[in-house]
């Protein structure tokens, strides 16, 4: 154990979990939160008692023997969780417009390459190879199964580690309709066509076909278990407590100062922020030019549509799985492409359980990877006052993706009581993520190391976390918080404390 001090700059996923972490092993941790409700992505809001998630919809990891179920072991908080485990036998559909073609996609890795084969019995033989080898990948990352390890960014990687996703699909299957299949999962990391890594690819295809999760009555849960986790060891979540200065001497953090007047100090700083709004917070840079124009030309993720739907009572079925819109063949790697013709190529929808879900959904989300250019003529106004042409381009695209939904779920049109939106301006004004990217930087298998950060920097108590630095989103972002805890408390010392948790 530990006594020492720590200020988190950011209270989302990657703040809470590294400050959980931290508190749990001594370190008395204050958590800054610019918005007033912490949580990030697992924020929910509530809209005639109905409540919807903003990020966190659908979950891998969860299941037994996944890291975020050993990791919530660890921190004592899964008994606090309401936690739903889609059933095996669908935990995904796709369905493509054009054809009317619907894939039923189960979990478990066996069940996934017999479901895949039977579906293109012709490429049974390249399926099971390509399922062996997204599963052999993931072993080259030993964070992803908790493993203790000594990190070396110049370690070896198996060739096919770093070819981009659309290749290693390829170099298995050749029916051009199954690599469209195997790629449905883009819209959760943000896939681009050569150039998203296979490993990418593959530790978020793994991650799922282990076994999917949803949240009952809302992700905020999770946010409020680790806030609790914090408080307990003596420590603080501050929400709208927004930080408007880190400053450095001797590269050293001495404090941060919040807009409001108020100065906090501690041994160590922790910016769970985008780098370039850390960059922004440092009056006095102390990082070197290259360092600086590195974090600001690193290419951002694109951003989303969202609409949070409320459905008239008893007027829909509940789907107990993940839906996954496309138009057709050939656009499942052009999602981002904007045209007012035929937007949107694709989407993403689900119906979240309700505590004793019954027959119905009350609720739907979808989300459309959008460009942040669709909202450009905006980007300079404020949320409340976009102004009424912006409110009429949100109706116009909201309108559209109901129209596509009523493709596949005839009459969805009536189903509807009323919709709520959000757009990339959302997104960038909420988590002041530069053009509203939501998965963080872009990774480049062209470039490996160039977006790779390291939680350390050269100001010696200042640290990263969240999802800009390894992996993005539910799994990727709680691995790097054990990363950040770490790199105060000792290499593997998290790691081996969680695995001797799950094994007791």
């Amino acid at each position: 154990m530990t006594h020492s001090s720590a200020v988190i700059i950011g209270g989302g996923i990657g703040g809470l979990f590294t400050g959980a972490i931290l508190a749990r092993n001594g370190v008395t941790v204050t958590v800054l939160e610019k918005n007033g409700i912490i949580g990030g992505g697992l924020q929910c809001f509530t809209r005639q008692n109905k409540i919807y998630e903003t990020g966190m919809h659908v979950m891998g990891g969860f299941e037994p023997g996944g890291s975020l179920h050993k990791i919530c072991i660890y921190l004592d908080i899964l008994h606090r969780l309401s936690i739903h485990h889609i059933s095996p036998e669908c935990m995904d559909e796709i369905c493509f417009d054009a054809t009317g073609e619907r894939y039923l996609i189960p979990s478990g890795r066996e069940a996934f390459t017999a479901r895949m084969a039977r579906y293109f019995p012709a490429e049974a033989e390249g399926i099971r190879a390509y399922v062996d080898k997204i599963y052999s990948l993931t072993e080259e990352v030993p964070m992803f199964y908790l493993r203790e390890h000594t990190p070396n960014p110049m370690q070896p990687h198996s060739e096919e580690f770093l070819w981009s996703a659309d290749r290693l699909i390829a170099h298995y299957v050749a029916d051009p309709r199954l690599r469209e299949i195997l790629a449905y999962l883009n819209p959760l990391y943000g896939g681009v066509e050569g150039h998203t890594p296979a490993y990418i690819h593959a530790l978020i295809n793994v991650l799922y076909i282990n076994g999917a999760s949803r949240f009952i009555g809302g992700s905020q849960q999770l946010a409020d278990a680790l806030r609790g986790v914090i408080e307990a060891h003596g420590g603080a979540v501050i929400a709208g407590c927004e930080v408007s200065e880190i400053a450095v001497a001797d590269k050293r953090v001495e404090y941060v100062t919040t807009a409001d007047g108020r100065r906090f100090t501690a041994d160590h700083y922790i910016s769970s922020v985008h780098p370039t709004e850390m960059l922004r917070l440092l009056p006095s840079n102390p990082f070197t030019r290259i360092f600086t124009s590195r974090l600001k030309k690193i290419p951002n993720s694109y951003s989303a549509f969202s609409l949070y739907i409320d459905l008239k009572p008893e007027a829909m079925p509940y789907i107990d799985h993940t839906c996954y819109y496309t138009a057709d063949y050939g656009a499942m790697w052009k999602q981002r492409e904007f045209d007012p013709a035929d937007w949107p190529r694709g989407f993403m929808y689900m119906t979240p359980p309700d505590p004793e879900q019954g027959r119905y959904a009350s609720r739907m989300l979808v989300h459309c990877i959008m460009d942040y250019n669709c909202v450009a003529p905006w980007e300079h106004t404020t949320v409340g006052h976009r102004g009424a042409d912006y409110e009429a381009w949100k109706r116009r695209c909201a309108d559209r993706v109901i129209e596509k939904l009523g493709r596949v779920i005839p009459g969805f049109a009536d189903m509807v009581s009323r919709v709520y939106s959000a757009s990339p301006l959302t997104v960038r004004d909420y988590y002041h993520t530069p053009r509203g990217a939501i998965f963080g930087y872009m990774k480049d298998c062209h470039n490996y190391l160039y977006s790779q950060l390291s939680v350390f920097t050269k100001v010696s108590n200042l640290y990263l976390t969240g999802q800009n630095i390894n992996l993005h989103g539910i799994c990727g972002v709680p691995l790097t918080a054990v990363n950040t805890a770490e790199a105060i408390l000792g290499q593997n010392f998290v790691i081996k404390q969680i695995n001797d948790s799950y094994n007791k």
